[in-house]
């Protein structure tokens, strides 16, 4: 992206060298030079990809393929023999320097590869690769499958941990729950209790009104105060019934002796006392 944005209008060729001469003059590669080539051709900056381009641009190189401008990073590439392979090319005003970008070098990546070696093979082979493909020997082969087990029961028991913490979780939040609403019904229910049995509840007030009304309803009813008072007659007094009659004269007479004793008797009177006496003697009789 450097090398394209550096003039506009420019035409970006990208020369790939073979896997031969990579691996005589800087060591094994992970990928295929087809791969690189094909990695390449899909980049969106790359106008043009050289194959099996030379180790070293020479003067015919850059003349073939009409080259202005070589675009590398500004580092001088000891290689082939010499302190940097780029200095005939700075000498001759055509080099553009770039930036390198961080962690994108392929040294930096097979450094990482080779630092997490056990990683991804013990990785490979759980996705079913055999210890041949990977040039794995048959005592790390075992190893890599034990530590693969030993993960996965790691993982369970972190899974089970998990999901237990989960569940207690719940559980308290479940049980806050139903002690909250068991107070609130246990305070309604007190409530209510007390509305109805308590000092002055419903139901003492209902007991009271229905006591009132049975000791009402037993009690005798008196005699109306307005009623106005019934006059004996002092001739003749009304007639008690049979058992009652020396109870009655003994009343009468004594009536009739306290009536003596206040008033004064006349001739008159006395004689209808006796005649009054005399006919309830008779009656009795």
């Amino acid at each position: 992206m450097q090398a394209k944005n550096l003039f506009p209008n420019s035409y970006l060729i990208v020369g790939v060298c073979s896997d031969e001469l990579t691996h005589k003059y800087k060591g094994f590669t992970v990928m295929t030079e087809e791969e690189r080539y094909e990695a390449l051709r899909h980049c969106r900056y790359v106008d043009e990809v050289v194959r099996d381009a030379p180790w070293t641009l020479t003067p015919d190189f850059l003349e073939q393929h009409k080259i202005d401008f070589v675009a590398h990073d500004d580092i001088p590439y000891s290689s082939a023999g010499t302190e940097d392979v780029y200095k005939h090319i700075k000498e001759a005003g055509m080099f553009v320097p770039t930036q390198r970008t961080e962690g994108i070098s392929t040294s930096d990546l097979i450094t990482r590869i080779v630092r997490d070696y056990d990683v991804y093979a013990r990785r490979n082979l759980q996705r079913g690769y055999t210890a041949k493909e990977l040039n794995v020997s048959y005592i790390n082969e075992k190893k890599y499958r034990l530590q693969n087990q030993v993960d996965r029961m790691k993982e369970k028991v972190r899974t089970v941990e998990e999901r237990s913490k989960h569940f207690v979780y719940r559980v308290e939040e479940k049980s806050a729950d139903l002690i909250q609403k068991w107070e609130e019904k246990s305070r309604e229910f007190i409530g209510n209790f007390l509305e109805l049995f308590g000092p002055d509840g419903t139901w003492k007030q209902m007991f009271q009104e229905r006591s009132g009304r049975m000791i009402q309803a037993l009690s005798p009813r008196g005699s109306p105060s307005n009623s106005p008072p019934r006059e004996l007659s002092p001739l003749r007094s009304p007639s008690p019934p049979s058992h009652w009659g020396h109870a009655h004269a003994h009343t009468h007479a004594h009536a009739h002796a306290h009536a003596r004793a206040s008033s004064p008797p006349s001739p008159k009177a006395a004689s209808a006392s006796i005649s009054s006496m005399s006919e309830g003697d008779d009656d009795e009789k």
